[in-house]
């Protein structure tokens, strides 16, 4: 199987911004992602399932910009998420990550990808994924109902990724140490890495 060119995945920072949804104005979603900005935050995944394409991409040219002032990466999960070269990567979800091959991946781009399991880590690694997501950990009002992974299992999960793995799932900093205890490189979140809007 095909390698692909590793990007500096090594160098990741230990906290991993997810954005909520960006609903509402969008000044005051930009001010709270610069906020988090000015906070230490130097890793992003926009993240919409909402906007259109085109809404999407107009935000995206706006937080790249951000972003890159603040010497951050900013990876995309939306829509026409592969549609703009200036962002730092891409993110897949694990539906997209199971049916991927590697020939599909750039080696120009950091990839990211959800995984809540063995099977989905391996076939990331199989595929030279630059990082993963194992999730969730914790009980989680994003996706209330999702059954817990709690750190047992958060921990036997990641024991089988060879890349950095980011705990996410109803965390704080305050479980930073903890997750590196039990396997991984940091913690990803939404709800307690995002500041309130003005």
């Amino acid at each position: 199987m095909e390698t692909r060119v590793k990007n500096d995945r090594d160098q990741l920072p230990r906290r991993y911004l997810v954005t909520p949804e960006p609903l509402g104005e969008r000044n005051k979603f930009l001010g709270s992602l610069e906020k988090a900005l000015f906070g230490g935050i130097r890793l992003v995944q926009l993240r919409s399932k909402l906007l259109s394409s085109d809404d999407y991409m107009n935000l995206v040219r706006e937080a790249v910009r951000l972003c890159h002032r603040h010497d951050a990466r900013l990876i995309l999960n939306g829509p026409a998420a592969n549609g703009y070269c200036a962002a730092d990567g891409v993110h897949m979800t694990s539906a997209e990550l199971m049916k991927c091959a590697s020939s599909d991946l750039s080696s120009n781009l950091l990839i990211s990808a959800a995984c809540h399991n063995e099977r989905e880590v391996l076939h990331a690694k199989d595929l030279g994924i630059d990082f993963v997501t194992v999730s969730p950990v914790l009980p989680t009002a994003s996706h209330p109902g999702a059954p817990a992974l709690g750190w047992q299992r958060f921990a036997e999960v990641a024991s089988c990724a060879t890349m950095p793995v980011f705990a996410l799932g109803g965390l704080t900093d305050t479980d930073l140490n903890l997750a590196i205890s039990n396997g991984a490189h940091g913690i990803a979140a939404i709800r307690s890495l995002w500041p309130p809007s003005a």
